[in-house]
């Protein structure tokens, strides 16, 4: 016989997953509907309309794609990849490195223009770039959660307009968390997901895309209808399952029977994107804002230090150097079992130089903040960290005192 399960209480103060909101856990528990009943078509109609708000953004086109994040990021880069297409990808992180992946998958000529992590790149260095290369596609990461920085995008978007170049963005860390722009940072194509700044479980991506990107998949979609059962090798978007094409069809007035949907997970986007838009947008990232700050001012009272540049970091991920000679894996360790907080570790070059704590969403919280210093600091002394003891809590309550 197998047990229930237990599942252990924690704080989690991750880049994501993140805590999901009870209210969303609650609206996941509702009744099972037919994926075409009138109902719930409903509700779908008004996912579609209310994913757009966060976007910032009037594009007839946004829904859900079942799947994590990825699955978002995939169906929007083999939606515009044809073989042989020039993708250029700044990385100044770790996940434009995925982005590449994608594009190499689908056949694409990919470009890195590589830069240190502390910062994103200038706006003028991606220009000079895109100009050498000429490339079909720009792809970019907005918010880069192994090293906390927040690329600006506008002027870049702006120069890709200009030249007919697609510029497609993740903006997973930042969605809910950040105001965005996609209309005014001419952003074609832009990618989310559920389990960060919407505290709602890992399971769909959202997207967004204009009327630029919509031509493309109505012609793909056309030539694919032309094929014969002999031409299958000829397909233009190489995924049923992430076919975009396919997909703005099932969520648009024609309801294709493309998948089953996954309805509790939309009952639990619904939800969380109507509690973010009742808090209001600008609200939303006022918390988040205040949260970061008595965050980074705990921090450093401390002792610890910052990794990156502050003026370009993300208010949803902090970075903070691990002290020389702690053992950063045991403090986190120490916090998990002893005081169950979750904090993260880093990629590449900065593992274990670096962790970092998430500030998303229902984990965004004053209670969240206070107990992740709490227990950070008590882990490091645990370890004998030459840190300033006692000071963390004041520093961060003073600073909500001056801000709340």
């Amino acid at each position: 016989m197998y047990k229930e399960l237990t599942i252990a209480q924690r704080t989690i103060m991750t880049p994501g997953p993140v805590e999901a909101h009870p209210a969303v856990l609650q609206a996941m528990t509702n009744r099972i509907l037919g994926q075409f009943d009138p109902n719930f078509l409903a509700i779908m109609d008004e996912v579609k309309e209310m994913i757009k708000q966060p976007f910032g953004t009037k594009n007839k086109e946004a829904f859900a794609i079942d799947g994590t994040s990825r699955a978002g990021l995939e169906a929007a880069l083999i939606a515009l990849i044809e073989p042989g297409d020039k993708v250029l990808i700044p990385a100044y992180g770790r996940f434009a490195f995925l982005l590449g992946e994608i594009c190499e998958r689908a056949q694409a000529q990919v470009k890195y223009v590589e830069k240190e992590w502390t910062a994103p790149f200038a706006p003028a260095e991606v220009i000079k770039e895109i100009v050498a290369f000429q490339p079909k596609i720009v792809a970019m990461v907005h918010g880069e959660t192994a090293n906390g920085q927040m690329q600006p995008l506008a002027e870049i978007g702006q120069y890709c307009r200009a030249k007919d170049i697609f510029f497609v963005v993740d903006m997973v860390a930042t969605y809910g968390g950040v105001a965005l722009s996609v209309d005014d940072w001419c952003v074609d194509l832009a990618i989310a997901g559920t389990q960060k700044c919407l505290s709602v479980p890992s399971g769909l991506s959202l997207v967004t895309y204009n009327e630029r990107v919509e031509a493309v998949l109505n012609a793909r979609y056309q030539k694919e209808l032309g094929l014969s059962k002999t031409d299958r090798n000829k397909r233009h978007i190489m995924s049923n399952y992430l076919d975009l094409s396919q997909l703005q069809r099932y969520w648009n007035t024609e309801r294709i029977n493309h998948h089953t949907e996954a309805t509790s997970m939309i009952y639990a986007l619904h939800e969380g994107l109507r509690m973010l838009l009742n808090e209001g947008l600008d609200a939303a990232y006022q918390r988040h804002l205040t949260n970061e700050g008595a965050l980074v001012a705990g921090l450093e009272a401390m002792g610890l230090s910052i990794y990156g540049e502050k003026a370009t970091k993300m208010p949803t991920v902090t970075p903070i150097f691990i002290p020389e000679g702690v053992d950063g894996e045991a403090v986190r360790e120490e916090m998990l079992h002893s005081f169950g907080v979750e904090i993260a570790s880093s990629f590449g070059d900065l593992k274990g130089k670096i962790w970092r704590i998430g500030n998303m969403g229902y984990s965004s919280r004053k209670e969240n903040i206070l107990h992740v210093l709490a227990a950070l600091e008590g882990a490091l002394l645990y370890q004998q960290a030459p840190i300033s003891a006692g000071k963390a809590l004041i520093a961060a309550l003073n600073y909500y005192q001056k801000t709340t």
